[in-house]
């Protein structure tokens, strides 16, 4: 690239050629005017990925790995190669719409003390996806767990998850969601890439609490929307992957908060995994779906030990 882009997309490819495709071409063809550079970093695909890549972008500057180095490493190999001032995490599994790239660009130029932003999210049926949040403090994890975040109206204790608002009006956010994360390219350098502790799940949230910390605001802004089918109704039950995004929560406070914290999301994930398990066994009478929910919950207590993280993140 002779000039500097004005863009560039940082996508992680694994096993997800299909998608992949589906992306890079959505990318392309919702680009308008923009200038961009398109990294993609493949974490050892054996699905075709990498030779589709090649045969049909050729225009993408491709990473292949030869191991599954896990999404922030790999993010921070992309990163190494971004020349725009703004940087796009996408993931592989989503689709671009209208022109969301060229007014998420737009909106950070715009907005001088705003260091990152997040846009709508849809499922794959067109339904809201619930990205952007709260930062998972003990006392929200606790909320979420006694289900005081879903009592109606204002008893609602409402600032996890963020139930209540349909994602259709501009708001400073805790942590804004890595499947679509446009942050300016100077805070990568100043804050640094994201942690590889992390190697699946809570590697944003941590980026972003870093990001405040260096006195960045950061946005949720309804400039456009994607379409991202890795999450909301199309999600499958996955017993692992609550595991690993459990391990993640508690790593994470680990980190930031030490010992003590670390013990304390353990101790609350622990209640709200046995806690599903114990009241969809209950509900089991209602049918397959409500004891397929309780085996589910179920393996994910038999494998609390793997929540605790094993590695130092220092």
């Amino acid at each position: 690239m002779t000039s500097r882009p004005d863009l560039s997309i940082v996508v992680v490819s694994y096993n997800t050629q299909a998608m992949t495709d589906d992306c890079l071409r959505s990318v392309y063809e919702q680009a308008g005017d923009l200038a961009l550079q398109v990294i993609v970093v493949d974490n050892d695909s054996r699905d075709g990925s990498v030779e589709m890549i090649k045969s049909r972008y050729p225009q993408v500057e491709l990473i292949e790995n030869n191991d599954n180095k896990g999404f922030a490493a790999a993010n921070n190999q992309g990163f190494a190669l971004c020349k725009a001032d703004q940087v796009l995490l996408l993931n592989s599994d989503t689709l671009v719409l209208g022109d969301v790239l060229k007014e998420s660009v737009a909106y950070l130029n715009q907005h001088e003390d705003v260091g990152a932003m997040g846009c709508r999210v849809l499922n794959s049926d067109r339904t809201l996806q619930r990205t952007c949040s709260g930062y998972p403090t003990l006392g929200r994890l606790l909320s979420m767990t006694l289900g005081l975040d879903r009592l109606p109206g204002r008893l609602a204790v409402d600032t996890y998850q963020l139930r209540s608002w349909a994602r259709d009006s501009e708001r400073e956010v805790d942590v804004i969601s890595g499947c679509y994360l446009l942050v300016r390219k100077s805070i990568i350098d100043q804050v640094g890439g994201l942690d590889e502790q992390f190697f699946f799940f809570g590697e944003e949230t941590d980026w972003c609490l870093r990001m405040r910390k260096a006195g960045w605001r950061l946005m949720f802004a309804p400039v456009g929307e994607i379409v991202h089918y890795g999450g909301g109704s199309v999600k499958k039950l996955n017993h692992r992957r609550d595991v690993m995004l459990t391990e993640a929560t508690v790593r994470l406070h680990k980190k930031n908060g030490g010992l003590l914290a670390a013990c304390g999301a353990f101790a609350i994930l622990s209640l709200f995994n046995g806690s599903r398990a114990l009241l969809w066994w209950l509900l089991s009478w209602k049918g397959a779906g409500a004891a397929e929910r309780a085996q589910h919950f179920r393996r994910v207590v038999l494998d609390i030990g793997a929540t605790w993280p094993r590695r130092s993140t220092e």
